[in-house]
């Protein structure tokens, strides 16, 4: 597996913020490195090891993983935001298909091809064009109930 090395390239980030990388952040970036799709605060915090921090420290720990863009942060429609750790091999960019019944979330790894995105900003006149797609529908699982 290509893993990047989020711990070092956080902790130096850190460093440049005068900050400090402390256990509940390391904690929060472990747990984050071993899920392969976005989860709330709430999920994040449920997740942790009991009595590492408190809810507030994840929120902070996470606004400043998003400031420094090492976590991105996704919106499903729900207005409950999610956020996943960006990893190297794609960039943070991918698609998910979401389950309207029980929020399962699958990560798609196909994407539009480059020349479509370049042919929709050439027929709207513009530039610099990127997309953010994401698919809602019922899985299998919430089909048989």
């Amino acid at each position: 597996m290509n893993r990047p090395p989020h711990k070092k390239d956080f902790a130096g980030r850190l460093r440049q913020e005068a900050r400090k990388m402390t256990g509940p952040r390391r904690a929060i970036l472990e747990l984050m490195e071993s899920k392969t799709h976005p989860l709330t605060i709430k999920e994040l915090f449920e997740l942790l090891p009991h009595g590492i921090c408190d809810l507030a420290t994840v929120y902070r720990s996470i606004h400043l993983l998003e400031k420094l863009g090492v976590v991105k942060r996704f919106d499903f429609g729900d207005g409950i935001a999610r956020f996943e750790l960006l990893r190297h091999e794609h960039h943070g960019h991918h698609h998910h298909l979401i389950c309207t019944g029980c929020s399962t979330v699958v990560e798609i790894k196909e994407c539009f091809p480059e020349e479509l995105e370049r042919k929709i900003a050439r027929g709207n006149g513009f530039k610099a064009i990127t997309h953010k797609l994401e698919f809602f529908g019922i899985c299998p699982e919430c089909q048989t109930r």
